[in-house]
């Protein structure tokens, strides 16, 4: 059993054939895809996804891009989502991006606080995007999490150094790596790799995004996870089994809390 942890199965890249994408992924002993939520739109498909098939989990967040439209009316509209289903299983991906997100820093801060509060109040996990914004993100991070309630957080698509990564685990967040790992030019994402803690490493494909490097510029999808796993188990030294059984433990713990 292998989770794919970050998924978009809802962008048009899947409209013509989702089914057969879907059944590919089983096929390749995917058994839950974590759908990601990262605006508006996405964040609806997303819940009306993980109510038509049983295997997709939802999740609500708003990217650094969408940042502007992050206010107390939207999360009270969450709360009641969320209320009303148990299908969601962490708020995100949210976070900041300081590499090409055109909003204001001040306002994707505001909008990240706002949803990670919200995290907190229904003690769901937190799913972080980061680029280029290392030192605020764990910064705004400790301080929410400064009255003493916390909740499972990880760095999806992990893309920055080991020195950063180390703050993270020494804090409980995990990092989860996608298909870069694959990727001739990322020896500092696989240096991470081979340092990261068993218990504080997740898999991903963030499809239809990254694909992994023997489908380079081509479409991503939920099957190709099993290359990450793959590159995971070379980089560590470690059997394919023993990548995909703690991936998989990690991800049951961190979303589902079994």
């Amino acid at each position: 059993m292998i989770i794919d942890t970050h998924a978009h199965l809802m962008f048009k890249e899947f409209e013509k054939d989702l089914d057969e994408v879907l059944k590919r992924a089983k096929d390749a002993g995917v058994q839950r895809i974590v759908n990601v939520g990262c605006d508006l739109k996405s964040c609806q498909q997303s819940v009306a996804m993980a109510k038509e098939y049983d295997f997709l989990y939802a999740t609500l967040g708003m990217h650094p891009y969408e940042a502007d439209f992050v206010n107390e009316e939207l999360m009270s509209e969450w709360r009641k989502i969320i209320a009303e289903n148990k299908k969601v299983a962490a708020i995100g991906e949210c976070g900041l991006d300081y590499f090409k997100a055109k909003v204001d820093r001040e306002i994707q801060k505001n909008a990240f606080r706002l949803q990670i509060k919200l995290a907190l109040e229904f003690g769901l996990s937190l799913i972080v995007h980061n680029r280029d914004a290392d030192s605020d993100c764990l910064q705004i991070l400790d301080e929410e999490f400064a009255g003493g309630k916390k909740v499972p957080v990880v760095f999806h698509c992990y893309g920055s150094n080991l020195a950063f990564a180390k703050k993270l685990w020494e804090r409980g967040i995990m990092t989860s790596f996608t298909g870069i790992v694959t990727y001739p030019n990322a020896k500092e994402v696989r240096e991470v790799v081979e340092n990261v803690p068993m218990n504080l490493f997740m898999v991903e494909t963030d499809c239809p995004y990254l694909a992994p490097q023997n489908h380079r510029g081509k479409r991503n999808e939920s099957s190709y996870v099993l290359e990450v796993v793959r590159e995971i188990a070379r980089v560590k030294g470690i059997s394919f089994k023993d990548v995909e059984n703690v991936s998989t433990e990690n991800a049951l713990r961190f979303f589902y809390k079994t």
